[in-house]
């Protein structure tokens, strides 16, 4: 018997929506920003938009990492903000230069990393509760060096020295720099980070046997297991790939604030977590991918200073939100259930 031809084109118009929506919904969302908010559609803005989306795009993409094997990590946000005062800490405080901020930086995401992958995968702490722990921890330990305190230039030290230090300028141009590539100062180095980091972790994770594995493990951890593939190895490095890009955002945050800001990165995990979650919606994915998440985290650039441009209130974003990510992950898994049936 032949196929229901109506029943087939509704099947077709389903798997248009899975694949096409979100991103009709993104052009869509920009069509009526640039007409209901004067200045939305200008070079100043898009620098803006760049900005805000490469740093929440880079902690995504790290979150992305925990997702493809079956994990989640909460404490991206507080990861980056530790960051971002252990180089003001680094330079201001100590004196010492850029290249030395950005090695203990960096040092510090690994050893978050590896104290979340060896609490999940060897202590059997579920991965919510370990990173959660790690948030709290992070949080209260990035202020006691100074009380509680931001740093900067100037400042009096608990022991009742003065800071002295200032940000290099070599460390400051991470994040204000900008490059002339369609107009001039329109893309800012955080940007060119981000994609390269972004293309870096799609070709691992689409086109390499340890990406593919990850991905395997996440599916099918017992599977994984009999096949013979190391998954606890496997986890942890998702955890310190994590814990690393935590830190590149937390240094590039920095490096724009040319202050440690003890407050500056209280929405950086919400903002992130969206981006990898409507990551699932693209192209229909319903997966984790480094695509997706580069996309969610312009989607969410996009959408944040489209509210302040239009002068939203603030304490209306989160739900806004909120309200996207609820429509994306119906998007991805309500619409693409009901296509299998």
């Amino acid at each position: 018997m032949s196929a229901n031809p109506q029943s087939s084109g509704h099947s077709s118009l389903r798997q248009s929506a899975i694949r096409y929506g979100f991103l009709v919904l993104l052009l869509v969302m920009v069509v009526y920003f640039s007409s209901a908010a004067d200045g939305f559609f200008s070079p100043q803005s898009a620098v803006f938009i760049f900005q805000s989306v490469a740093i929440t795009g880079i902690l995504a993409l790290g979150v992305t990492a925990t997702l493809v094997v079956g994990g989640f990590d909460l404490s991206i946000g507080s990861v980056a903000t530790t960051s971002l005062m252990a180089s003001a800490y680094v330079m201001v405080v100590l004196g010492g230069d850029a290249l030395t901020a950005t090695v203990v930086c960096i040092l510090i995401g690994v050893v978050v990393g590896l104290i979340n992958g060896f609490l999940i995968v060897y202590m059997r702490v579920p991965d919510l509760l370990a990173t959660l722990g790690m948030m709290f921890l992070l949080l209260g330990l990035q202020r006691i060096p100074t009380e509680g305190r931001s740093i900067a230039t100037g400042m009096s030290l608990p022991d009742g020295s003065v800071a002295d230090g200032t940000f290099s300028a070599a460390f400051l141009a991470l994040g204000r720099h900008r490059f002339d590539f369609i107009l001039p100062n329109l893309v800012p180095v955080s940007v060119v980070i981000l994609i390269v980091l972004a293309i870096v972790i799609w070709f691992f994770l689409e086109y390499t046997r340890f990406g593919r594995m990850m991905y395997a493990v996440g599916s099918n951890e017992r599977a994984a297991q009999l096949a013979g593939a190391p998954v606890k190895a496997y986890k942890i490095a998702a955890y310190v790939i994590s814990g690393v890009f935590a830190s590149i955002g937390g240094i590039l945050l920095a490096a724009r604030l040319g202050r440690g800001d003890i407050a500056s990165g209280n929405n950086l995990l919400l903002d992130s977590v969206a981006a990898a979650l409507i990551g699932f919606a693209v192209l229909g994915a319903a997966k984790p991918n480094a695509f997706g998440t580069a996309i969610g985290a312009l989607f969410v650039g996009i959408l944040l200073q489209g509210l302040t441009m239009m002068n939203a209130p603030y304490y209306t974003q989160d739900f806004v939100k909120g309200a996207v990510l609820v429509v994306a992950l119906v998007f991805t898994f309500a619409l693409s259930q009901r296509s299998r049936t």
